[in-house]
């Protein structure tokens, strides 16, 4: 069984990116594996200070406590984190870069500032199909932290909440989901 995180960067609870994730988190359950999830939306989380304040307390390592205290727990104990988040721009969106910079407070735990170990996914959905950008940050930050990519499933062509239903790319989150 391995533990997964999943942080969706979604303003929508019901959109076609928490389609992908409930077709992914459906596989894994299926497999064994325990899932949380973080709607990021909802949570209270301020933007990473840059302040290299963090890594002092293990158990709250950021400096600023809102949220991210949800979150860090389920992260350092994680074997896998899916970062989950329509396309903004050409990139994440902006819910999910926020969480996703706080998590440094953890490296900085490490006196070499290493990151945790981890398996990591994508799954993305669009109105259109431009995730060339989006991909290529996410393998290098995959290279950047060390962190093993299990997969990728980026769906294109569904700007309107519900566009998702009957594509493909749910059985491949599924899939995805169901094979770690």
């Amino acid at each position: 069984m391995k533990k997964i995180m999943i942080l969706n960067g979604s303003p929508r609870r019901t959109g076609n990116t928490a389609a992908l994730i409930e077709a992914f988190a459906r596989g894994a359950q299926e497999a064994g594996n325990k899932v949380t999830s973080f709607f990021l939306n909802g949570m209270n989380i301020h933007g990473c200070l840059g302040c290299f304040g963090g890594g002092k307390d293990p158990a709250s390592p950021c400096v600023q406590k809102d949220d991210m205290l949800k979150i860090y727990p389920a992260y350092r104990e994680a074997d896998v984190v899916v970062l989950a988040t329509p396309l903004y721009y050409w990139t994440v969106s902006g819910q999910l870069k926020t969480a996703f910079d706080r998590l440094f407070a953890v490296a900085e735990c490490d006196p070499d500032y290493r990151n945790p170990q981890k398996e990591s996914v994508l799954l993305m959905a669009a109105e259109g199909n431009g995730f060339e950008e989006t991909v290529y940050w996410y393998d290098r930050l995959m290279g950047h932290l060390g962190w093993t990519d299990c997969g990728k499933v980026l769906c294109g062509g569904v700007m309107a909440v519900g566009d998702i239903k009957g594509r493909e790319e749910l059985a491949r989150a599924y899939e995805l989901g169901k094979s770690i």
